[in-house]
């Protein structure tokens, strides 16, 4: 571009996108990213629409298929897209929720009390982001269909036949256009969020079906999702490796001061908070209004059953609201006629009115159900002091980390070959396993921006642990020092202080062996207990060694699975019966520095995994499987899940 172009920023230099054009060149502004996260959001808009119909009482049949070219295929039995001519616009009401942003019916009070997508830009933003879609109404008697290429119509909606069905069918194609990573729809995360709408809408049916598979029958693999209990259910299934202290389900419906309010939870013997929160089936992992609710619903009316049984009394220091939660699984769900919500992303409710109304319900059901099960009650407040001596005690050792750290100058681990350059977006820590493989990554790395921090063994399994051991694990304290982030706020005792994090990449790199997957997960399960803020800002990665160097003479390659070792093996043979050479990397320590550096470490040719949380529920129950102490259902996990796995009976 010449410089007299570049400078030259006149009246045609601004661009006017109309809104299917601007969803088209900022995608991510509408769907979050482009990636695997992005494509499977497109799904959920399509679903949420039916859902929506649901919520006004319209519809109790949903079924989603994934066609055998990718695609999708939404359809439902509710009163189908209005097809008449839409008076202002002069085509067809169907066409205008398919092709313009801002229309929908979830504006109309009368049509939808409560919708998850308010903002009107979810089926409308799907077509635009599809190379192909078709949408059939079956409404009134009559059969319509409309198709459309990248959210244009490629004809007006027109009458089919006659059908003695209603509801509305959504095929979409994605466009690879848009989807540049991946097109490739995965069956086991639409399975969780469909699982999830389930329990959160007791009473609907939902079938998923994968058109791409056919089992030995030749029979498509189909699941099918239906609660009649709803988030009773739910919570049971999130904390069913777990052992309970109490054996019934604490749980409440109604509705309070127009608000629809539903909350389920249970105590178990761990020493982990599980909250999970939803409005109008969005989930809201950064809470809101209505977790703050729960909060204080709870904390008053154990807290007032707590001092009124005497149990307390001889307890030297006061309790706190974290004492009440540790060892709580809950599920709070609430239905907003008009929710506020932080942004597009929905994650965090802002309606004020709802957190007296979620207070309130908890605090009826509550004092009821500890009234009329005086064993439980007493078994949940000896719960409660447990945890509030345990937090005693984990803020003494907290402490002493803390003051070694401000005594020790840096305060840095040892072991940690920091890196020169101090902006923490640029800087990125390894936590290598064991000191051989921590000794060749300082050596490979570069030393600019690349920190190394080596971790001796497996670090203790927090899911079992009370919190003053996790402070008094070195390995844990190490991590801690070296990220240079700290535990507690004046709101929250147990709340993660990120002000001072160092690195905005923190790599997890261990052998590609059973005990390096061990290791591994014990990482992710201290992070996704006790720093889930990290996960959630997308700092977290695993990264991905290679597992073999085949060579034959000079030429050399590595690979990463078995199928590519193969490819490999094949290629350098050619039409020859040369002799191969195959390596086996069963651990990171077998590789030289430079090795490590061209296959795991250097940026330019890496491959790191984010870690992220797609559904918080599911992944709440699949920790407390894999690392509790429950054996039968984490056997069947791994035999299902492991190709390559060494069980011990």
């Amino acid at each position: 571009m010449s410089e007299e172009k570049k400078n030259n920023y006149g009246a045609d230099s601004i661009q006017a996108l109309e809104g299917m054009e601007h969803v088209r060149k900022r995608p991510s502004m509408y769907i979050g990213d482009v990636g695997a996260r992005g494509l499977h959001h497109l799904v959920y808009e399509v679903i949420d629409n039916s859902i929506d119909e649901a919520l006004a009482g319209h519809c109790d049949t949903i079924g989603v298929s994934i066609t055998p070219s990718n695609g999708i295929a939404v359809h439902d039995n509710g009163r189908g897209i209005p097809v008449a001519m839409h008076k202002k616009e002069g085509v067809s009401a169907l066409e205008v929720v398919m092709t313009k942003i801002g229309a929908g019916g979830k504006f109309d009070k009368d049509s939808y009390k409560v919708s998850g997508g308010l903002h009107g830009v979810g089926v409308s933003c799907v077509n635009a982001l599809s190379i192909h879609l078709r949408a059939e109404v079956h409404r009134e008697g009559q059969k319509w269909e409309q198709e459309y290429a990248q959210g244009k119509a490629t004809y007006p909606a027109r009458e089919i036949g006659t059908t003695d069905r209603r509801g509305t069918s959504v095929t979409f194609q994605p466009d690879p256009e848009i989807f540049t990573d991946t097109l490739e729809y995965n069956y086991d995360t639409l399975a969780r969020r469909l699982r999830e709408l389930s329990f959160l809408n007791k009473g609907i049916t939902l079938t998923l079906t994968d058109e791409r598979a056919t089992d030995e029958n030749g029979d498509h693999p189909t699941e099918t999702f239906h609660s009649e209990t709803g988030l009773k259910e739910f919570v049971t299934y999130i904390d069913q490796n777990r052992e309970q202290l109490i054996q019934e389900v604490i749980h409440v419906e109604g509705e309070v001061e127009n608000i629809p309010v539903e909350v389920a939870m249970i105590y178990n013997t761990s020493f982990n908070e599980s909250l999970h929160s939803y409005v109008n089936n969005i989930n809201t992992h950064e809470g809101g209004t209505h977790l703050s609710g729960f909060r204080r619903g709870l904390t008053d009316t154990l807290k007032k059953y707590a001092d009124a049984s005497g149990m307390l009394d001889k307890l030297k220091f006061e309790i706190s609201g974290d004492d009440f939660r540790e060892g709580l699984t809950a599920i709070v769900s609430v239905k907003v006629m008009e929710p506020q919500f932080e942004g597009q992303t929905k994650t965090k409710l802002g309606n004020k009115e709802v957190t007296k109304a979620v207070s309130q319900a908890v605090r009826g059901m509550l004092s009821d159900y500890l009234e009329e099960h005086p064993n439980d009650a007493k078994t949940i407040v000896q719960k409660v002091i447990l945890a509030a001596q345990a937090r005693h005690a984990a803020r003494k050792a907290r402490e002493m980390v803390q003051r070694k750290t401000v005594m020790g100058g840096s305060g840095l681990p040892g072991k940690l070959a920091d890196c020169s350059e101090k902006d923490p977006a640029l800087c990125e820590v390894f936590l290598v396993e064991g000191d051989s493989a921590g000794g060749t990554a300082k050596q490979g790395r570069d030393r600019l921006f690349q920190a190394i921090l080596p971790l001796r063994g497996k670090i203790l399994n927090v899911e079992k642990a009370m919190h003053h051991k996790i402070f008094e694990n070195e390995e844990i304290k190490n991590i801690y020092t070296a990220l240079g982030v700290t535990v507690g706020t004046e709101e929250d005792e147990r709340a993660l202080n990120m002000a001072k994090l160092r690195y905005h990449k923190i790599v997890i790199m261990c052998d590609a062996d059973v005990d390096g997957s061990h290791i591994e997960t014990l990482i992710l399960t201290f992070f996704f207990r006790h720093m889930k803020e990290l996960i959630e800002n997308g700092y977290i990665y695993i990264a991905t060694p290679p597992l073999y160097l085949v060579k034959r003479g000079s030429k050399q390659s590595y690979a990463w699975d078995d199928d590519q070792r193969d490819r490999l093996v094949m290629e350098f043979k050619g039409k020859s019966d040369a002799n191969v050479g195959i390596q086996r990397y069963k651990g990171l320590g077998e590789m030289n520095a430079e090795q490590l550096w061209d296959t795991t470490m250097n940026p330019e040719f890496r491959t790191l995994r984010q870690v992220t949380i797609e559904n918080a529920a599911e992944s709440d129950n699949i920790f407390s499987m894999l690392m509790g102490d429950d054996v039968p259902p984490r056997r069947e996990f791994i035999e299902a899940n492991a190709k390559y796995a060494n069980i011990d009976a």
